[in-house]
């Protein structure tokens, strides 16, 4: 496999889309243009760690989407993702979203063909991990397995959620900060009825903030050994 080239028009496009950083690892290469790019819009380039599959090879099949009217929501980008079991609802979803007045990062899958979850679970994941958005939804055909694999990102909180009550109670004491759903089990008006909740719905700190940090003291334990 080649090594991943990155140019300035790449940094231009993350500009315009309001993506926040670009991972790179050793094989990406960037231009000197694209560096003082990044600089200038202030996108940093961050470094993957080691062992860490790179988001990069997603870079190119992520399909950027603003919605038609401003909206002070605008400046919130939301990463969607689906396999195969989740397109038609994804499909939907990302249209539910642009209405609400949201930016999406769309990762694919983009038919349905028969895929692989965890790659679309995990590239939005990433997504949500490095900043380049605000939140992730990935919806597969029952939303469990999506957010085992979410999980597996260092800093994800990701929820499986079957009403409003549980998309609510995710963000107020959990500040879930990715939501999976089931295609197949969740009708598509509850489901953005799921969404919209989730997504306007803030964080209460308070007693809650201890512990969620202790969720992530778990997580870094979990990674330093």
């Amino acid at each position: 496999m080649g090594k991943k080239l990155i140019s300035e028009q790449d940094i231009l496009k993350a500009h315009r889309s309001g993506l926040r950083s670009i991972e790179i690892d050793a094989e990406t290469v960037v231009t000197p243009a694209a560096r003082d790019a990044a600089q200038s819009y202030g996108i940093p380039l961050v470094q993957s760690r080691p062992g860490q599959a790179s988001a990069n090879r997603f870079f190119e099949s992520v399909q950027l989407h603003s919605p038609s009217t401003p909206s002070s929501k605008q400046k919130s980008v939301i990463a969607v993702g689906s396999d195969h079991g989740g397109f038609q609802l994804k499909e939907i979803i990302k249209q539910s979203l642009l209405e609400m007045g949201y930016s999406v990062a769309d990762v694919g899958t983009h038919s349905d063909e028969a895929c692989d979850y965890p790659d679309f679970a995990y590239a939005v994941g990433v997504l949500v991990a490095n900043g380049n958005t605000d939140r992730g939804i990935m919806i597969d055909a029952i939303g469990i397995a999506s957010a085992i694999v979410a999980n597996k990102v260092p800093g994800i909180r990701a929820v499986p959620c079957w009403n409003e009550f549980v998309a609510r109670s995710s963000r107020e004491h959990n500040d879930a900060n990715v939501l999976t759903l089931g295609g197949r089990v969740i009708g598509t008006e509850l489901a953005k009825a799921i969404v919209k909740a989730w997504l306007e719905t803030d964080f209460a700190g308070g007693r809650h903030q201890g512990r969620v940090r202790k969720i992530s003291d778990v997580e870094k334990k979990t990674l330093t050994g």
